[in-house]
């Protein structure tokens, strides 16, 4: 019940941002700002531009051109509640209103990204004092080989040895 309640109240900050950006500019207020906004925040982690297309009309029924969802897009980034990322040879993107501090391990091998707490690297940031900069966030690219990955490489690298034994 609190993670509702909290998604709740993260969605009328964000949504707030949102209107107060749109009405002090003199742009309209237009169904899908609102429907990507409330999309944005209902994905779960990284999407890809794709992902969010297909769950507005498939899940929201509103579907959006591809266009729509671009400047959308970098509309919510100028306004700093959805960030990018661009991992090995693709585009994600992922709100970031509240938690948006984290790290990711990327694997090198099969492009995998799965985010990781390090709690102890976020306080050292969270206390540096950096000049004439204001920090809003930060965000961590690790980069490596994921086990998976790695198991496979062992595997190919016993039985080529092993083939090299035998000639």
């Amino acid at each position: 019940m609190k993670t509702i309640e909290k998604k709740d109240e993260v969605y009328s900050a964000v949504e707030r941002i949102l209107d107060n950006y749109l009405e002090m500019n003199n742009h309209r207020k237009t169904p899908e700002r609102y429907a990507i906004l409330r999309a944005v925040y209902d994905m779960e982690g990284h999407f890809t531009i794709d992902e969010l297309g297909e769950k507005l009309a498939a899940e929201d029924k509103f579907p959006v051109s591809r266009a729509t969802l671009y400047n959308t897009l970098n509309l919510f980034m100028e306004l700093r509640i959805v960030i990018r990322h661009r991992f090995q040879g693709t585009t994600k993107y992922e709100s970031c209103y509240a938690g948006n501090n984290h790290c990711h391990q990327i694997c090198t091998v099969c492009g995998k990204v799965s985010e990781i707490k390090v709690p102890e690297l976020a306080s050292v940031i969270e206390t540096m004092h950096l000049k004439r900069f204001r920090k809003d966030g930060f965000s961590l690219y690790i980069y490596g080989i994921c086990s998976t990955c790695q198991g496979a490489i062992t595997r190919k690298s016993k039985k080529v040895k092993k083939q090299n034994t035998k000639t």
